[in-house]
């Protein structure tokens, strides 16, 4: 059986484009729900309410693995270079 890692290095360029810009687009997209929440847990910290911090550092902790497991699909491009 094939691994999707090595089917998708093998692939046309057009196909690693939209792969990769996908995953960025997640990335970008992770990095500014994670920016949001920690303005709300700040924002929430200053005003003495503390019943937010704790599920705001588990989403943003939530996403960050996210984030970590998005880059396994990250391509590496063509690895066949004539040397």
């Amino acid at each position: 059986m094939s691994n999707f890692r090595r089917s998708q290095n093998q692939s046309n360029p057009n196909k690693l484009n939209a792969i990769l810009s996908t995953v960025i687009f997640i990335l970008i997209l992770n990095v500014t729900i994670q920016i949001w929440l920690l303005y709300a847990a700040l924002n929430n910290a200053l005003d003495n309410n503390k019943e937010i911090l704790i599920p705001a550092f588990v989403a943003s902790f939530v996403l960050f693995l996210v984030g970590i497991c998005c880059i396994y699909y990250m391509p590496t491009g063509n690895t066949n270079s004539v040397k």
